[in-house]
């Protein structure tokens, strides 16, 4: 048996959980006030994911840059990959929220998406 501490991030309430596992199974969850907690913890010690943010260039935009982030969730070691993918990235303005600026990040089957309306100058 082994345990693992993490501090959740579920809620504002940042409880100080404890993950018992047996392998790579997961045997106890204790610390968590909610059943978010549970399901965090359940998840960061088995399969931990990330949503990513980061910003790619703008042409002819009001703004020279946008903010993006995944569409949902990617494997936590894919991050790094997700961000190489999008150093080179420039869109043309008008943007809008929900736009896809990269398709399959990184092999990920996630769509990278904007988070900011940029209009045309």
């Amino acid at each position: 048996m082994s345990t693992r501490e993490l501090t959740c991030i579920g809620c504002p309430l940042g409880c100080a959980i404890t993950v018992t596992m047996d392998g790579s199974t997961v045997t106890a969850v204790t610390g968590n006030t909610c059943p978010r907690g549970d399901a965090y913890a359940r998840k960061e010690v088995t399969n931990p994911t990330r949503i990513v943010t980061s910003t790619v260039r703008v042409n002819g935009g009001i703004y020279p840059m946008a903010n993006v982030k995944t569409a949902s969730d990617i494997p936590k070691g894919r991050i790094f990959d997700c961000v190489n993918a999008l150093k080179d990235i420039t869109v043309n303005a008008p943007l809008k929220i929900g736009d896809v600026v990269l398709s399959d990040v990184a092999g990920t089957g996630v769509d990278i998406i904007a988070a900011r309306n940029v209009p045309a100058k």
